[in-house]
């Protein structure tokens, strides 16, 4: 990913907390190729283009804690997905951290924005159907992690 941050719909307004997850997507993504130190990662991140209308607060929280909990999360996803993480490819594998370390860790934003939030993560910077297999994954992990919530809404 390049300093300048590349949208798929660059008119479509984005939250500051959108544009922090877009952000530690790329992180996580540079993290996932290159397995760089996660300071030099955010340093790299938040000299890049936009990065000042992020949530500054919420994209250290993503970065950092997936990274700090990847085995943990990971451990939370293998079960949910029909072959081997590193069978994914780094813009799944990415959004599927963020999202299971927000289900995991950020409660006070509700399951469905979460599940959201990584699917449109995945239709901007993914493959063409990678934003489905997120979505079926989330979904499965929320009910898992956020059972309350999750049989609440249905």
């Amino acid at each position: 990913m390049t300093s300048k941050t590349v949208h798929a719909n660059p008119t479509k307004s984005r939250s500051p907390r959108h544009r922090a997850r877009e952000f530690a997507l790329q992180g996580l993504y540079q993290w996932l190729l290159n397995n760089e130190v996660a300071g030099s990662i955010d340093a790299h991140i938040r000299e890049a283009h936009g990065f000042d209308k992020a949530d500054r607060d919420h994209f250290n929280s993503l970065l950092h804690g997936a990274i700090n909990q990847s085995v943990q999360l990971r451990e939370e996803i293998a079960p949910l997905i029909d072959r081997s993480i590193a069978e994914l490819s780094p813009v799944e594998h990415a959004a599927l951290l963020i999202g299971a370390f927000e289900l995991k860790n950020h409660i006070e934003i509700p399951y469905r924005v979460v599940i959201n939030e990584a699917v449109e993560l995945t239709k901007s910077f993914g493959g063409l159907d990678g934003h489905k297999y997120v979505n079926g994954v989330l979904d499965k992990l929320a009910a898992k992690l956020r059972v309350n919530e999750v049989s609440a809404k249905k």
